[in-house]
């Protein structure tokens, strides 16, 4: 669902209208694109796009919210780009074979894309700079360990990812309750 079988994907229509959306703007405004790619694997965050990723630590400031320190970001230019950096960093994502699936993701993995632009307001004739931030979360799917007959390394993790979507269950809970 998220890449899709063939770029039919939310990533690849994703970066289809980004950058859509920019190529029809009026010329004037100028735009900086950025991607990260990490996992979260086994309750540690790494790196996709470094190839021997360390543990990186999250981090929260009054600047720039919730973050995870160290992470890469590169500059993108257009779709072709921004496809190259997904493609590396699935290639880095951590999959092992269960009795489910041979190709089973290992992980919960996040793709962010920052979109900035300046453009020149007609109210001022000041520049303004407006950012968003897109999220785009791969999360592994909870596993029976009865069917995948996991073991060692394998139970670990799936016992992880079990606890990490119950614990996003629980935040999801904690959100929605008036108290």
């Amino acid at each position: 669902t998220m890449a899709g079988a063939n770029d039919d994907g939310i990533m690849p229509n994703c970066f289809n209208d980004i950058f859509k959306a920019i190529s029809e703007a009026s010329g004037d405004t100028q735009w900086l694109v950025t991607a990260s790619y990490l996992e979260i694997y086994n309750d540690m965050i790494r790196d996709l796009l470094v190839k021997k990723s360390g543990k990186l630590e999250l981090k929260r400031n009054a600047d720039n919210g919730v973050f995870v320190k160290g992470l890469k970001s590169i500059v993108v230019m257009s779709v072709s780009e921004i496809q190259k950096i997904l493609q590396i960093g699935t290639k880095n994502r951590t999959v092992g074979a269960t009795d489910m699936n041979l190709d089973s993701s290992r992980s919960h993995s996040i793709f962010v894309i920052n979109v900035e632009c300046s453009s020149r307001s007609e109210l001022d004739n000041e520049n303004h700079i407006r950012a968003g931030k897109l999220n785009l979360v791969d999360l592994a799917g909870s596993e029976r360990l009865a069917k995948t007959n996991a073991e060692g390394m394998r139970k670990k993790e799936g016992c992880m990812i079990n606890l990490s979507l119950s614990a996003l269950g629980n935040v999801i809970n904690a959100l929605v309750d008036s108290k």
